[in-house]
């Protein structure tokens, strides 16, 4: 059969979990739940960012992106298994799996690209805390962002060109509640050796890339908190990265095992198990791991049930906070007079506290200096 999709197909079959009507009931009452956690969970991660001016810094300027892409990545896959399981249908159309495929490319590879700038936010942070503020700018955040969301375009429009270019057979069901890449390969009856190989080297430079510059990161990281002497101060520098580094964890390992599953056997519980903890429960679990490590997101989550969230006005940075911390801050080294940044006004405040202590103490003033920088980087960035 030549290439080219000549059978014409129209629609495909999306089998999902199981054909038995009594569980379709707990099915969708429990993916409706899921769906609703996560969509409202995000949402209150990118309010709460928005309405506090003191979460206007780059970690939660790249937490709501993050959390903005999550939706979207749910968004693509659950609703339409929602519909079908209301309606008792199964079918998706050829076009309909098509856009559902890119776009749960797409999503899915902004968040990868996502977690390697928090990666390399937290290297920053933790290894060049002095320069934090001059290398992380607002210029500098935006750009990281950009280039996440436009690098993933050219990934997911690449799977779904080699997609097009595929010859289906009669067969056409997709054992899973969604059109997932690899069970919509399997369904080709044409030699897919030229698109096995694009894919592969397609996968390796963008799956591989920001694998990479996590690990890269990371061992920055370690290396720069094993020579700290003290343990408080370990433990507190550690404790800044702890919630991206679950994220990390979380999201690879459950994205290896959709990977080891769907090579194994193409219909098993195994596989479509591992599609949900990957496209459902990852995005639901990371405004809790999150929020429940963050002082900062807690506070101003109570706030805004509460309906007492207050946001500053530049005016009342300018005039009142930036006033008192150019008098209160003797560093000059991170604070200067007329920026508006938080993170600023915050080590400013927290660095002239201690400086006197620092000063007068004998021994390990050093330690003492970095536990307290990675004092306000909790603060700042938990």
């Amino acid at each position: 059969m030549e290439p080219g999709n000549d059978t014409q197909i129209s629609e495909f079959l999306l089998l999902g979990f199981s054909e038995a009507p009594e569980l379709q009931l707990l099915i969708l009452g429990l993916f409706i739940s899921m769906y609703l956690i996560t969509v409202c969970g995000n949402l209150l991660i990118i309010l709460a960012t928005i309405s506090d001016s003191h979460l206007h810094t780059p970690m939660y300027f790249f937490l709501s992106n993050l959390s903005l892409a999550d939706i979207c990545f749910t968004s693509t896959t659950v609703p339409k298994m929602l519909v079908n399981i209301q309606t008792q249908s199964k079918v998706i159309t050829y076009a309909g799996c098509i856009t559902q495929m890119f776009f749960f490319i797409l999503f899915g590879e902004v968040d990868d690209f996502l977690l390697t700038v928090m990666a390399y936010d937290r290297y920053v942070a933790i290894c060049h805390p002095l320069h934090y503020t001059v290398i992380m700018n607002s210029w500098l955040c935006r750009q990281l962002v950009l280039a996440s969301w436009t690098m993933s375009v050219p990934y997911a429009l690449l799977h779904s060109l080699m997609a097009l270019r595929l010859s289906f057979c009669t067969h056409v069901e997709i054992p899973h509640f969604f059109c997932e890449f690899d069970q919509v390969i399997y369904l080709d009856c044409s030699e897919t050796f030229s698109n096995d190989m694009v894919i592969y080297f397609g996968s390796v430079l963008l799956d591989g890339g920001p694998l990479t510059g996590i690990f890269y990161s990371y061992s920055k990281i370690i290396f720069s908190i094993c020579a700290i002497s003290s343990t408080q101060g370990k433990y507190q520098a550690f404790s800044t990265c702890a919630s991206h580094l679950s994220v990390v964890s979380l999201f690879y390992c459950t994205g290896l095992g959709v990977y080891l599953s769907s090579g194994a056997t193409h219909r098993s519980h195994s596989s479509a198990a591992a599609l949900v903890m990957y496209s459902v429960f990852t995005p639901m679990l990371n405004p809790f791991i999150y929020s429940l490590r963050n002082k900062d997101i807690k506070r101003d989550l109570k706030k805004l049930f509460r309906g007492k969230l207050y946001v500053p006005t530049r005016g009342d940075i300018r005039t009142g906070f930036l006033s008192e911390g150019v008098r209160a801050g003797t560093s000059g080294r991170v604070l200067q007079h007329g920026d508006d940044s938080v993170v600023r006004l915050l080590w400013a405040a927290q660095y002239s506290t201690e400086t006197t202590q620092c000063h007068s103490s004998s021994g390990s003033s050093g330690d003492y200096v970095v536990l307290q920088l990675f004092r306000v980087s909790q603060v700042v960035w938990r």
